[in-house]
C-alpha cells in the first residue's frame, strides 16, 4: 500500500478502490459478464501462455473503464497477480472476470514474500505486479521486487496505463516540458520545509502526493519556501467528484485552511520558478519583507532567490540588511 512520508497509509487502498461506474455514476458494461453466452463466444478455446517474466501492470486510479486491453490480457493469463491489497484488486478482478491467483505484497510482508516471488519467477512463472491504483512502483514497495528480479536475470516488462501524477500534471495548466515527481513530503513542518528547500531551485514543475489532513499546512510551507508560485490541487481524478483548483500557493493554502480538508486522493502540482528580468530593489525588498513574515531569514532568502532568479547570496545579504533595519526601527 502506498505510504506517506511519516509511514502512515495514504488511504489509497480505500478511497481509490474503483466503483465500476462511469464518471456520471452509471454502470459501465465494457465486456460481457464472465460466464455469459456472449463471453463464451468471445473467449478463445485455449489461451496461449504468457512469456515467463515479471509484468508491471498499471490499473485504473478510480474509473474502472481506464484499464487497457493489454493489461486485461496479461492479468487473465498470468500465473499469479501480485497485489498491494488482494481485497482492492478483487474489485477489478470481479469486474473483468480475472481468475488468476492473487498474492498480497506490501510494506508489512515484503521482506519474506519477495524471496518466494523471485523463486517462482526464476522457475519460469509469468507474474503480474499491480498496485491498488495507478502505476506500480510510484509510492509503493514494488521497486525492491523489480530490483531483485533484474539482479536475478529475470525479464521485466511494463504494461503502462493510468498514473495519478501524470493525470494531474496534464490538467494543471502548468508547464509540462520538465517536471519532478517528489512523492510525499515529510509530515512535520520543519522536516517538510527542509525538503522543500532542496527543491526550491529546481527548474521544473513539482509534483507531490499529499494527505487531506496535512494539505493546508503543506501548501503554506510550500508558499513560504518556494514563494507564491502558481499551483494546482487535483483530487478524485477520473471519479465522479473530480476537482482541480488552480491558484497561487498562498491562496490555495488559505482556501483549504478555511474550508477544511477535502476528500479523496490528492496531487499537488507547483509551477517552476519564474525566471524574469532582475528585480528592482524596491520589488526585491517587498518580496523579502513578505516572505520574512512567515519564514526564517534563510528560508525567505531561498524562496525569493528561486522566484526572482537572483543569486542566493545577493538575496540573503539584502534580507539580512532588511532584518537589521526592521530590528533597529522597533521601539525598545
Amino acid at each position: 500500500m502506498a505510504r506517506s512520508a511519516d509511514g502512515t497509509s495514504s488511504g489509497k487502498a480505500r478511497s481509490r478502490a474503483a466503483s465500476g461506474r462511469s464518471e456520471e455514476g452509471r454502470p459501465e458494461p465494457i465486456e460481457p459478464s464472465p460466464g455469459s453466452k456472449s463471453a463464451d463466444r468471445t473467449r478463445p478455446a485455449e489461451a496461449t501462455a504468457l512469456a515467463p517474466r515479471l509484468y508491471i501492470v498499471a490499473t485504473p486510479i478510480g474509473n474502472l473503464a481506464d484499464i487497457t486491453l493489454r493489461a486485461l490480457d496479461v492479468l487473465r493469463r498470468a500465473d499469479a497477480i501480485i497485489c498491494e491489497d488482494t481485497r482492492v484488486t478483487a474489485t477489478l478482478a470481479q469486474r473483468y472476470g480475472l481468475a488468476s491467483e492473487r498474492i498480497a505484497y506490501h510494506d508489512h510482508n515484503a521482506d519474506w514474500v519477495r524471496p518466494k516471488l523471485i523463486a517462482r519467477l526464476a522457475a519460469g512463472a509469468a507474474m503480474a505486479l499491480v498496485s491498488d491504483a495507478g502505476t506500480p512502483l510510484i509510492s509503493d514497495p514494488g521497486f525492491k521486487l523489480v530490483r531483485e528480479a533484474v539482479a536475478a536475470g529475470i525479464a521485466v516488462t511494463a504494461v503502462p496505463g493510468a498514473s495519478a501524477a501524470l493525470a494531474a500534471l496534464t490538467v494543471a495548466g502548468l508547464p509540462t516540458d520538465r517536471f519532478l515527481f517528489a512523492g510525499f513530503l515529510p509530515a512535520k513542518s520543519g522536516a517538510r520545509r527542509r525538503a522543500l528547500r532542496e527543491l526550491a531551485t529546481v527548474q521544473a514543475s513539482l509534483i507531490f502526493y499529499e494527505t487531506a489532513p496535512r494539505l493546508a499546512d503543506a501548501l503554506a510551507d510550500m508558499a513560504a519556501i518556494l514563494s507564491d508560485r502558481p499551483a494546482a490541487v487535483a483530487r478524485e481524478l477520473t471519479k465522479l467528484y473530480e476537482e482541480v483548483r488552480r491558484d497561487g500557493l498562498n491562496a490555495l493554502a488559505e482556501h483549504y485552511r478555511s474550508e477544511g480538508p477535502p476528500r479523496g486522493e490528492i496531487v499537488v502540482i507547483v509551477g517552476p520558478p519564474v525566471a524574469g528580468p532582475a528585480a528592482r530593489e524596491e520589488d526585491l525588498d517587498a518580496q523579502l519583507l513578505s516572505a520574512l513574515r512567515s519564514a526564517s531569514l534563510r528560508e525567505a532568502s531561498a524562496a525569493v532567490a528561486a522566484a526572482t532568479g537572483l543569486p542566493r547570496r545577493q538575496v540573503y545579504a539584502r534580507a539580512l540588511a532588511l532584518q537589521g533595519k526592521r530590528a533597529s526601527a522597533e521601539p525598545e
